[in-house]
């Protein structure tokens, strides 16, 4: 089923300024003409989500991970309902002046750790700050799909055989446009008027979730990272090319497979390493709509991996490696599968699917 966004009529409005007396009249019939053809042009052009990316990151090719989020840009104010929708396969979300709606999928799960795998808590008072539970037990093996695409810096080599394991994301929200986007609260005081916009029962799951992503996103930074919650493709953009400079490119894993794949053996292909030290690692948050929990990693090797699995499934991946892991805690559970310590050797990671990686070149 296609996604869907119904959105009502969203209208210009214009502010005008006192002109001093000496402007002609000619001159201000000029003015007048020309801010009117503006308005005219920008009600009837609205600027597409790939119109907004190619100005700002012309040098990089838009992924998957991020085309297929995308609503269909089209003229907002010409009095009509207009549907924004993905060729994914997501539930529907209507916004309307009326309350809205969010079903998540019959399969999701609320994790008990929604923090990110690479959460590593150096210290006491790091902890207090980050209260939720940073992976150290096999048994939150379910919870991260980082943790089944790990591997040393040393195994990435051409012809190097790996066992993976590269899982779909069920839970397929588009972006809003950002008008649109930024005019919806979202933090978690406003929770109870987030519930009924969307017509979320506070005890239901999909309560659980929302709240879950907002207090996630309201944490402080780490140290040595920043944080952002981005709530629109134009945020992303903003945030990545803020920190890291208008020369960047945007990368992600796509695999060949419309389905998730079996957990197999990859024979590494081309490895290609990224230039740069520096990234920005934004991931996909289960909310409404698309949000993307965004950090600055500096710190890392990053790579382009070729793969091809034992089934024959290709894979066009990415990779990051952690250089420094000194202050990471002794019993985090990358250490426990890859039988390594802190401090001692680089601790490495395909992307999955739903991550974008932002680096400068």
């Amino acid at each position: 089923m296609n996604h869907f966004i119904n959105t009502s009529r969203i209208s210009l409005q214009t502010s005008s300024k006192s002109h001093s007396n000496s402007v002609s009249p000619m001159e201000f019939k000029l003015l007048l003409v020309y801010t009117l053809l503006s308005v005219a042009l920008v009600g009837s052009h609205a600027v597409s989500p790939q119109v907004y990316w190619k100005s700002l990151v012309p040098n990089s090719p838009m992924p998957k991970s991020i085309k297929d989020l995308l609503y269909i840009a089209q003229a907002w104010d010409d009095g009509e309902e207009k549907n924004y929708y993905t060729n994914t396969e997501s539930r529907n979300i209507q916004l309307k002046d009326h309350p809205y709606s969010y079903v998540a999928s019959e399969d999701i799960e609320v994790k008990d750790h929604p923090v990110p795998f690479f959460w590593y808590g150096k210290s006491k008072d790091e902890v207090k700050d980050h209260p939720q539970s940073y992976p150290s037990s096999k048994n939150q093996l379910k919870d991260y799909p980082e943790a089944k695409l790990l591997f040393l810096e040393t195994d990435l080599q051409q012809g190097e055989e790996l066992k993976l394991h590269f899982m779909k994301d069920n839970q397929k929200t588009a972006f809003l446009p950002r008008k649109i986007a930024d005019s919806i609260p979202f933090t978690s005081k406003d929770l109870p008027e987030i519930y009924n916009k969307f017509s979320v029962k506070p005890d239901s799951v999909e309560a659980k979730i929302l709240n879950q992503t907002l207090n996630f996103c309201e944490l402080k930074d780490i140290e040595g990272e920043q944080i952002y919650c981005a709530t629109s493709l134009e945020s992303m953009v903003n945030f990545s090319t803020a920190k890291l400079g208008e020369k960047v490119k945007a990368l992600s894993t796509e695999v060949n497979a419309k389905e998730s794949t079996s957990s197999q053996t990859y024979r590494t292909g081309l490895v290609k390493k990224l230039a740069a030290n520096k990234a920005v690692v934004c991931h996909k948050q289960n909310y409404v709509y698309a949000v993307f929990y965004c950090h600055t990693n500096v710190g890392t090797r990053s790579y382009a991996v070729s793969l091809v699995g034992e089934d024959g499934t290709k894979v066009k991946s990415v990779a990051v490696c952690h250089t420094d892991t000194s202050k990471w805690r002794s019993n985090h559970l990358a250490f426990q599968l890859l039988k390594v310590t802190p401090g001692t050797v680089p601790v490495c990671h395909f992307l999955p699917e739903d991550l974008v990686l932002w680096v400068p070149y």
